[in-house]
Parts: C-alpha cells; sequence; structure tokens
C-alpha cells in the first residue's frame, strides 16, 4: 500500500478582533480547533474549507487568503498530516445544526485562545492564527486545480 498524508483544511475567520473557533471533543477531552476538516475523496480544496465551515459553524463564508500549508508529524509515522489553511470572511450564520463533533463555537481573541481553559487541538491552531496575525497572505490562485 502507498503511503499519503491526511489532506485537511482549517479556515481563520476574524470579525471585530476575535476570530472563530469550534469546541470538539478528541479522545475525551474538549479541544479548541479553527473549523477544519477532512477533504472529501473528488472535492477540492476550495469547496472543502467552505463545506466544513458551514458545517461545524453554521456559518457561510468567502475564502478571502491562502495562509499556508501545515505539516503535523504525529508519534506514528504512518500518520501526517497536510494542513491547507485559509482566511475567510464571515457572511451570514445560517442556524442550520452542528455536526455532531461540535460541542460549541466561541468567538476569541488571539489571547483569549492562548490562556484559556481549553487547550488546542495541536500546536497548529496557534502556528496558523499566528501566521496570520504576522500578516501572511497568499493569494488563492497559489493553489492551482486542474483535470486530466
Amino acid at each position: 500500500m502507498v503511503w499519503s498524508p491526511r489532506a485537511v483544511v482549517a479556515a481563520i475567520i476574524p470579525q471585530d478582533d476575535k476570530f472563530l473557533f469550534v469546541e470538539e471533543e478528541i479522545d475525551g477531552r474538549a479541544v479548541l480547533n479553527q473549523p477544519a476538516g477532512h477533504i472529501e475523496k473528488g472535492e477540492s480544496i476550495f469547496g472543502a474549507v467552505l463545506r466544513e465551515t458551514l458545517e461545524e459553524t453554521g456559518w457561510e463564508v468567502e475564502l478571502e487568503n491562502f495562509i499556508g500549508i501545515y505539516v503535523l508529524n504525529t508519534p506514528d509515522p504512518e500518520t501526517v498530516y497536510h494542513r491547507y489553511c485559509f482566511s475567510a470572511r464571515a457572511l451570514r450564520q445560517t442556524g442550520r445544526t452542528l455536526d455532531s463533533d461540535i460541542s460549541a463555537i466561541h468567538w476569541l481573541s488571539h489571547t483569549q485562545l492562548l490562556n484559556g481553559e481549553l487547550p488546542l487541538r495541536s500546536d497548529l491552531v496557534r502556528l496558523c492564527l499566528e501566521d496570520y496575525l504576522a500578516g501572511r497572505r497568499l493569494p488563492l490562485d497559489t493553489i492551482r486545480h486542474h483535470k486530466i
């Protein structure tokens, strides 16, 4: 079998000096994450981040910039995540029911995120946000979808 990384997307969504985060339960403990999830078979990277954000937060968003690709190597060498992170503008909250894995959504400042009671799902949550706060912005066309 050929090894491949797990491809995931994440969205940084600012509003009024705060950012949209999800509270989810992982291995029996509550953690904070950006709206994020796996890219599904046949789905574009852009489509995945829009879908995951809607499913996890109930917010429709518009992608603005590509922040970067973040690689998470876990203790298991067979499990490596490649996280495509984007910034997005919140358009409207739909009121839809959130994914069953999500227990709450929170608008938090950077300080609130780091000093809060809940741990981060991974250090990539902090790294992505800090890159965004440092002004890192790449155009969306940095990622080019191509069909054969």
